[in-house]
């Protein structure tokens, strides 16, 4: 190989530029979106692997047996720590928590600035667990006294407006704190990310959290972090700490009814999984301590690479086709190549080389169009995608540039071989083999089919997630706002006297007050209720004021619902339950619950009496992926959450809560929204997944009708002589039409035996995850034929006039 040989392959491509440039768009288009979608596979792989010695860093889990859902939860106890501190085989172990509780975040002052961080409150050994190093500052200093604190760089260029942030101060929790050290921002693929640390002595600690960090005493929950040393026996790690919890008091104090109802399974039984894999622990849900954090299921990761990779398959399908068709019209030069002299590896070389300079600019073509798609693809993913062309990507975006230029050389390179130079030479140009034209017609069959399965799947996930979210959460949710409070309103004057003042706004018609809107579990808590000598059913408990079913308009189904002129807020005897519950406590209908006492376990450990005073219809606190669940509703205030239902216009609500907020909470950052938005939270992955699928399934399309575009050509050029004999006898201009809109009508519907089972059960699967879904049916399958044999039309047009309008003459003497 030299480097005339490139310059020949290049003039040759140079001589039709129409073509050099289809080809490159084309395959550039396709690559763009692969590396995209690849890259962000690669990323999603990669996740917590900047720490050092990763493959040694272990998660300490649990199942929560006592919530009947058993929930799986990134937390453990703290006594845990000093424990597996004694474990042979055990090299470190430390916690962690959020500065605050996640679900309001921690809020810090710069000047008259105010902004939410991520802070972890840490033990000293925590940033030699994952091999923190200071940039610059003191970083054991900076978590060892009070008022220092560590921060990153992104996070001190975002709050300081410099990198250069040693020494700096701000106020936290009412706290002055310094920069003590700076370190290096982690990356965005990690699950344990911060933007500050604080240590266990700081002063906007809460001494009793540094109390139980410390010694572990009352049995709280934290996030732990193991390091094994080589070659340790991990199950035998985990029933060491499992011993200990069962044999730990505080882990042991529940009711009567729940252990009854545990009977031999654990209340609390834990689990340890390596730092690398905790990314793909989706199925993990909140709890106390912590949110998930980013998860991500690897079905859906593996789901997308395919993706990716079925897409590049289609745009080389293309390149395959256009090159093998350009090769035909090439046989005279081929031929003379081989009387002068040329032998197989030279035309082998020939090809291999102007496949590979396609290959290569289509993949500089790709990596700029991608560069160019990132901000966007990256919103898309909800992924911080910054580092995605580093060095090394980029250099495997080459490499399969160049894998994809020999791999798609090989087919017309071999249809090359096989011209026979007297035949050709003599005026009798070799025609394309049935079999060679048989395959072209499978590979255009299977772009097809694979742009019909992605429109077929795209439109039942785009449906199921529209019906998801525009479902009826139970209420009208258009006149409802909600205010988070950063304060208790039972157990604080501030938050008290805003909730007066809100009340008395125009514009508002009520103000509730609950633990959490609906749609959010934030303060999600259960308790086993029993009939007196009955059976005992487990149920979230949620708290609410006495106006709370009145100012979102919720009829009871029996009974009453709680009214405010009739029932005192905090008042401990009435409940009202859900149909759920209802049944569950062993109730024959709803009639029959009304005014029966229902039993339950205090925190205190002491038996609450409650008379059941009516039955409430189901609130969505769950999704559509959950079964309803049995709920208990009792007069509570401590909740931080404000139900408003405005009397006009929703803004005006949201525009007086603002104007109203610093008055009364000058340190925090108000978080007022509608109440519709929690439920759509719970959908967003969803409806990312849609627009990705649409993106990809319109690249498919474009591809597939690209390749029946091509194909139709071939068809009108291969069957000229057949056309121009039919005219002559007889055929009409739309007897003409119909023989080439057949001919692809019929490789579409055999696309569609291939494409549409497969994307019925990928569906299938899909939907499976839903307990009440959309009325999908078969329509998707149908809407997705269809799109794609319009799709397949429009490809034929043009080739279809132009055989409607073939002069026989003009076909016969060329």
């Amino acid at each position: 190989m030299k480097l005339g040989d490139f310059r020949i392959g290049w003039r040759t491509l140079a001589q039709e530029p129409a073509y050099t440039l289809a080809v490159v768009f084309g395959l550039g288009v396709g690559l763009a979106a692969s590396l995209l979608l690849l890259g962000f596979v690669r990323y999603s792989l990669s996740y917590n692997t900047h720490f050092t010695d990763v493959d040694r860093l272990y998660v300490v889990k649990q199942h929560f047996n006592v919530d009947p859902g058993s929930p799986l939860q990134e937390v453990a106890p703290m006594f845990l720590r000093e424990a597996a501190l004694k474990i042979p085989g055990v090299a470190d172990a430390t916690v962690y928590i959020p500065a605050r509780e996640e679900i309001k975040p921690l809020t810090v002052r710069i000047g008259r600035a105010m902004s939410t961080v991520r802070g972890l409150t840490v033990l000293p050994g925590f940033p030699a667990m994952l091999g923190l190093r200071a940039a610059q500052g003191d970083l054991a200093a900076a978590l060892d006294r009070p008022d220092l604190f560590v921060i990153t760089e992104a996070g001190a260029l975002r709050l300081f407006g410099t990198r250069d942030a040693l020494g700096r101060t701000m106020q936290a929790e009412g706290k002055t704190v310094q920069v003590g050290a700076i370190v290096p921002t982690p990356p965005g693929n990690t699950t344990i990310p911060f933007e500050m640390l604080f240590g266990v002595n700081s002063v906007t600690q809460d001494p009793a959290i540094k109390h139980e960090m410390l010694t572990g005493e009352h049995g709280w929950m934290s996030k732990m972090l193991v390091r094994l040393r080589p070659g340790a026996d991990v199950p035998a790690i985990v029933e060491r700490l499992q011993q200990v919890v069962d044999n730990a008091p505080s882990m042991n104090q529940f009711p009567p009814e729940v252990r009854e109802r545990l009977g031999k399974r654990k209340a609390v039984e834990l689990a340890m999984s390596p730092l690398r894999d905790a990314y793909f622990d989706y199925r993990m849900q909140s709890s106390f301590v912590s949110l998930p954090g980013d998860r991500a299921n690897p079905v859906v990761i593996a789901g997308v690479a395919a993706m990716a990779v079925l897409i590049l398959m289609l745009a080389a399908i293309n390149y395959v086709n256009l090159s093998t068709v350009r090769v035909l019209r090439r046989q005279r030069e081929v031929a003379m190549r081989k009387v002068l002299g040329a032998g197989v590896p030279q035309i082998m070389l020939q090809f291999l080389l102007e496949s590979l300079l396609v290959a290569m600019a289509a993949t500089v073509l790709g990596l700029l169009l991608a560069w160019l798609a990132l901000p966007v693809f990256s919103q898309l993913v909800d992924r911080r995608l910054d580092n995605l062309f580093s060095a090394q990507n980029i250099a495997a975006a080459l490499g399969i540039g160049a894998l994809l230029g020999c791999a798609t050389a090989v087919y017309p390179a071999w249809i090359a071989m096989r011209v026979h130079p007297v035949q050709v030479l003599a005026g009798r140009p070799d025609t394309e083999s049935r079999g060679s034209m048989q395959w072209r017609r499978a590979l255009t069959v299977l772009q097809v089919a694979a742009a019909m399965g992605f429109a077929s799947v795209t439109v039942a996930v785009a449906w199921q997630t529209d019906y998801a979210m525009h479902a009826s959460p139970g209420f009208d949710p258009s006149a409802m706002v909600i205010v988070d409070l950063p304060e208790h309103v039972r157990d604080s004057a501030q938050a008290r006297r805003f909730y007066s003042a809100l009340k008395a706004q125009p514009g508002v018609a009520g103000v509730a007050i609950s633990e959490d809107p609906v749609g959010r579990l934030d303060w999600s808590w259960t308790r086993a209720l029993k009939r007196p000598g009955g059976p005992a059913a487990e149920m979230e408990m949620k708290s609410v004021s006495a106006n709370f079913f009145e100012l979102y308009g919720i009829a009871p189904l029996a009974g009453r619902l709680f009214q405010s002129g009739v029932d005192q807020d905090d008042d401990k005897v009435p409940v009202v339950l859900n149909a759920v519950a209802m049944r569950q406590l062993g109730y024959a209908n709803a009639e029959e619950a009304i005014g029966q006492t229902v039993l339950f376990t205090g925190f205190d450990n002491k038996e609450i009496a409650k008379r059941v005073v009516g039955i409430a219809p189901e609130l969505r606190f769950h999704t559509l992926r959950d079964p309803p669940r049995a709920t208990a509703y009792e007069l509570w205030t401590a909740g931080t959450v404000l139900n408003v239902r405005a009397s006009g216009a929703p803004a005006d609500v949201e525009r007086a809560a603002q104007s109203l907020w610093p008055a009364y909470f000058p340190d925090a950052i108000p978080k007022i929204f509608r109440a519709a938005d929690p439920l759509a939270v719970h959908y967003a992955e969803d409806a990312r997944m849609a627009k990705l699928l649409a993106v990809a399934t319109g690249i498919a399309l474009a591809i597939a009708a690209f390749g029946t575009y091509v194909l139709a050509a071939n068809t009108v050029q291969r069957r000229a002589k057949e056309i121009v004999l039919r005219k002559l006898h007889g055929a009409g201009r739309a007897d003409i039409g119909l023989l080439v809109v057949r001919e692809i009508g019929a490789l579409t519907l055999a696309a569609a035996v291939i494409g549409l089972p497969p994307a019925a059960i990928a569906i299938n699967r899909y939907l499976a995850g839903y307990v009440e879904r959309a009325p999908i049916g078969y329509w998707t399958l149908l809407f997705a034929l269809s799109l794609t044999l319009m799709v397949a039309l429009a490809a034929i047009t043009r080739h279809t006039r132009i055989a409607m309008r073939m002069v026989p003459a003009d076909a016969l003497r060329a």
